[in-house]
């Protein structure tokens, strides 16, 4: 089989996975409803718990919106093969014709982009609630969210599968995935710290290039070892 075809087959089985699950939460919408409320939930109490100090808040900011991206991105990774566990089809999903590298992309296309919608959400939520004006630095926030988002994600996706037929799934998926997501973590609340407080991507560019190199090396590394993930 040539590259070609090959991509392009891997692209048409990827998107196939990720249609499925995108169907499956139109129908049921149970995961993004969730990921929604526990986003909304944690942003109203942090507001609560800090107070009407604005500097305060100015200086909690960027961690307090990684900490409801991150949250709400856990919800929705640890509901990733939910529908496959429930309906006890997850071998026969990895009985599907051709490389399980479209299994892992189809999955990871799929939480990237329903923890990017919560996220889309939240971040005017999180400007009117803390009283912070985000919309200058708002295409800045939206670079930082969508690498962080994928370096989050990718590991994640990985993790949940790992997890996913042990009983304590819900404690092993984040004990694992946030010692490994650590540089993402900090590099997506240091440039988010530098655009809220007016200095600018570009001096947030060094935590940029990590959070870029970090979704480089990881999205090379995880479908590798999702294979042998699976085969345990």
């Amino acid at each position: 089989m040539s590259a070609e075809s090959y991509v392009a087959d891997l692209c048409r089985r990827t998107w196939a996975m990720t249609w499925k699950d995108v169907r499956v939460e139109l129908r049921a919408r149970e995961r993004l409803n969730a990921m929604l409320f526990f986003a909304a939930l944690v942003l109203f109490i942090f507001n609560f718990a800090l107070g009407p100090d604005r500097e305060k808040l100015r200086e909690a900011a960027p961690g307090l919106l990684w900490l409801a991206f991150i949250f709400t991105g856990m919800l929705g990774l640890g509901r990733s093969f939910q529908a496959e566990r429930e309906n006890e089809c997850f071998e026969e999903l990895l009985l599907m014709p051709g490389d399980r590298e479209s299994l892992y992309f189809g999955k990871l296309v799929g939480n990237i982009l329903f923890m990017l919608l919560a996220e889309a959400v939240i971040l005017p939520l999180f400007g009117v609630l803390y009283n912070l004006d985000i919309w200058p630095w708002l295409p800045g926030l939206a670079l930082v969210a969508v690498l962080g988002t994928v370096g989050f994600s990718t590991i994640g996706t990985l993790l949940a599968a790992m997890t996913a037929h042990l009983r304590a799934r819900e404690v092993m998926l984040p004990l694992l995935l946030f010692p490994l997501t650590v540089p993402v973590i900090l590099g997506a609340v240091h440039a988010s710290d530098a655009l809220l407080a007016g200095r600018g991507l570009a001096d947030a560019a060094h935590w940029v290039k990590l959070l870029a190199a970090f979704d480089i090396v990881f999205l090379v590394v995880c479908p590798l070892a999702f294979e042998f993930v699976l085969e345990e």
